[in-house]
């Protein structure tokens, strides 16, 4: 056999190799993604109209995320934050529209001590979801029932549904700094 009938084989060989270390390598960051992000790797290609183009959207959303600087609370923002979030709750009895808005406000005050950017709900929802892609969803529903109160088109029972998600989120932000805290003094 002549010299470049072996070279075009060796040629063949070696693309064929890099074809299957690249689609290899595409199916596991498809396949981190999708275990990562869970749902919201669903809700980002459905948005996004195709896998590739949502995929690139999540990786995005890493790269911001890992370039903040999100930082634990202390001890006593912490116990600030919970006993605000029990009055918060307490008052939903008697002042539902409040303590929704108030619920609002709080999730942003401990995302924004964090050090989340707060300026821009989708912003601020794509970084939390990096974090906690569990609860981001309970965090739009609640923030779209906030906005629609607002305009006063929705009842109590919406009004409750949008504090469970707010109570979601909220209780992510702090368990995961409670969390941190024990195992460190283990």
């Amino acid at each position: 056999m002549p010299n470049w009938i072996w070279i075009v084989v060796a040629v063949a060989v070696v693309v064929l190799i890099v074809g299957v270390i690249i689609a290899t390598r595409g199916r596991r960051d498809s396949d981190r993604l999708k275990q990562r992000f869970g749902p919201e790797y669903d809700r980002t290609v459905s948005e996004a109209g195709d896998e590739r183009a949502a995929e690139k959207e999540l990786i995005a959303r890493e790269r911001k995320r890992d370039k903040l600087d999100i930082r634990p609370l202390s001890p006593a923002a912490l116990d600030g934050f919970a006993n605000r979030w029990r009055a918060v709750q307490t008052a939903f009895v008697d002042h539902p529209s409040s303590a929704v808005g108030e619920a609002d406000l709080l999730v942003t005050e401990v995302m924004r001590e964090r050090g989340y950017p707060v300026d821009d709900f989708d912003r601020q929802a794509a970084d939390i979801s990096v974090d906690h892609p569990t609860v981001v969803a309970d965090y739009r529903a609640a923030h779209d029932i906030h906005l629609a109160q607002q305009k006063g088109d929705v009842g109590t029972e919406q009004q409750r549904q949008a504090f469970v998600h707010y109570r979601a989120l909220f209780t992510k932000l702090l368990e995961s700094e409670k969390d941190k805290s024990q195992e460190a003094r283990a």
